[in-house]
């Protein structure tokens, strides 16, 4: 059997930017080869997935979710290393996806080998593993929830390996996230001369305006288990090249992350309230696109949490924070289906030129996950027996 550090590197070594999963999925293959474990491929709109089950589909089930598509490694020339040469130096594995998060599908795919192979099959465990995290996100986890509802497959509960830590390895799980949302605005005004500017409708002007409606006043002051919202500003363009011309159009992106406060309809309403007055008050036209990514969800700390807070405790020494911050994963899907935490390796360097994680982390993060489900599988045992 291989080792969670070697598969670590060996899914690097595959370009996998979203959605190509470039390889990785043969890799997985060949790990189960000659196993127990049910491997099913689904795909949508050209995107790839695996589901993976080991036991009966009636018996209490513990589920992984993870994604092997990475985001692109920006210039390349400015990586000491080849961002797919999944290296190990100084005890360092380097590459696009050692923290987000081939290493935690490694590391998960490997403990459920390992707890298949020793334990009795009164339980089962399922893996998801998606191409399409980073990108769209719309045929990723989604289509292996769809597909495991048609199918009548179970899942109880579910670990999402994210790099949940901000500082250390254990700090910290997630049991929730804000929602995301998207709002482009196109402001259509009237083209003329800036020395005339009467004689034009100035779109600049007007977005500017809605800038300011928009982050006049905060959203909220935050709620029991969220930090405030956050509105901020990640594009103002127009194709104006010209310094003596008022331009026609202009446009401008925001990004929301909404706590429980909040639905993204009731977001979407009033972002096209606002657009809708900055109309009146400038005679432009504003087209309002709005992408919700996810709602907020919330996972209230009960058995799972609880599992996965004792399995980092025995073995960092550390009681992890449970949090809901950070920005969206696929963990707004499987909140859906079932219980729901993320846990993972520290993120500081993921998406990052040098890309890196230590070694060490990956073996812990096996050794948690193999934890979990030794426990999961005594609990159950446990019951069986009382």
């Amino acid at each position: 059997m291989t080792n969670s550090v070697n598969l670590t590197s060996e899914l690097i070594k595959c370009p996998s930017v979203t959605p190509d999963e470039a390889g990785t999925f043969k890799l997985i293959r060949e790990l189960y080869k000659d196993t127990d474990f049910k491997i099913n491929e689904i795909n949508k709109n050209g995107v790839k997935n695996l589901f993976l089950r080991w036991g009966s589909k009636n018996l209490p089930t513990f589920g992984f979710c993870g994604h092997i598509d990475v985001v692109n490694p920006g210039e390349v020339n400015k990586w000491k290393l080849n961002p797919f040469s999944g290296k190990i130096i100084n005890n360092e594995i380097f590459g696009r996806g050692s923290v987000d998060m081939k290493s935690a599908v490694a590391a998960f795919c490997l403990a459920a080998l390992k707890v298949s192979k020793e334990t009795l099959p009164i339980f089962s465990i399922v893996l998801l593993i998606t191409s399409d995290e980073e990108g769209k996100a719309k045929d990723g986890t989604n289509a292996i929830l769809e597909w495991m509802n048609k199918n009548d497959e179970r899942m109880d509960y579910c670990i999402v390996g994210e790099p949940t830590c901000p500082k250390k390895f254990g700090d910290m799980i997630k049991i929730g996230r804000k929602g995301s949302l998207t709002s482009h605005f196109t402001v259509t005004g009237k083209q003329g001369h800036s020395a005339y500017p009467h004689l034009a409708i100035n779109p600049i002007n007007a977005s500017t305006d809605l800038i300011y409606l928009l982050k006049n006043k905060p959203l909220d002051n935050g709620s029991k288990f969220f930090e405030p919202s956050t509105l901020v500003t990640t594009s103002i363009f127009t194709e104006n090249k010209s310094n003596n011309v008022i331009p026609q159009k202009a446009e401008v992106t925001v990004n929301i992350r909404f706590n429980d406060n909040h639905t993204g309809k009731k977001i979407s309403d009033w972002l096209k309230k606002c657009a809708k007055k900055i109309e009146n008050k400038t005679k432009t036209i504003i087209r309002t696109d709005i992408k919700i990514s996810g709602e907020p969800f919330y996972s209230k700390p009960g058995y799972l949490a609880k599992l996965v807070k004792k399995s980092v405790i025995k073995y960092t020494g550390i009681s992890s924070e449970f949090s809901t911050s950070g920005g969206t994963s696929d963990a707004r899907f499987i909140i859906k289906k079932c219980p729901v935490v993320e846990f993972g390796l520290v993120g500081k360097k993921m998406h990052a030129i040098d890309e890196s994680v230590q070694v060490s982390q990956i073996i812990e993060l096996e050794n948690i996950y193999t934890d979990i489900l030794k426990e999961y599988f005594n609990d159950i045992k446990r019951k069986t027996r009382g």
